[in-house]
């Protein structure tokens, strides 16, 4: 179980697996969100293009910008 409460389903679009780090493409509600893993935990949860998956938002703080 997850403290977060904002889990967005959806479904993985892309991967990018470098040395390190994985980035990660979800379309999430008509949009998209990248999220940078560990390439370790890419490969344990061993995502692939088409999967579904939940985006987990855990932060201290969200910025808004307006022009």
């Amino acid at each position: 179980m997850l403290s977060a409460r904002n889990k967005l389903s959806g479904k993985v679009r892309s991967i990018k697996k470098g040395d390190v780090m994985a980035e990660v493409i979800v379309e999430v509600g008509g949009g998209e969100m990248a999220a940078l893993i560990s390439r370790t935990s890419a490969d344990q949860l061993d995502l692939k293009e088409g999967d579904e998956v939940r985006a987990v938002v855990k932060a201290t703080e969200v910025m808004i910008e307006k022009d």
